[in-house]
């Protein structure tokens, strides 16, 4: 008995394709968003946005932009 290895772009082809099947198109995209890697450096970016500031500081400011909730 011989098998044949499938490719991972014909499994991918084929899960999509039983994916839209079942769920319909619109919960397979989201389905399959939640397996997005992203893109750049959260560490490089963080240390960019943040540098020394404490986690006080950070609430500090998030509350100094926040519009004025008496209006």
């Amino acid at each position: 008995m011989s098998t044949r290895a499938t490719s991972l772009v014909e499994i991918t082809r084929s899960a999509i394709h039983l994916l839209c099947q079942e769920m319909g198109v619109v919960n397979t995209v989201r389905f399959l968003g939640q397996f997005s890697t992203g893109y750049g450096n959260y560490t490089e970016e963080r240390e960019q946005l943040f540098g020394d500031l404490t986690v006080q500081e950070i609430v500090t400011e998030i509350k100094r932009r926040r519009p004025s909730e008496s209006t």
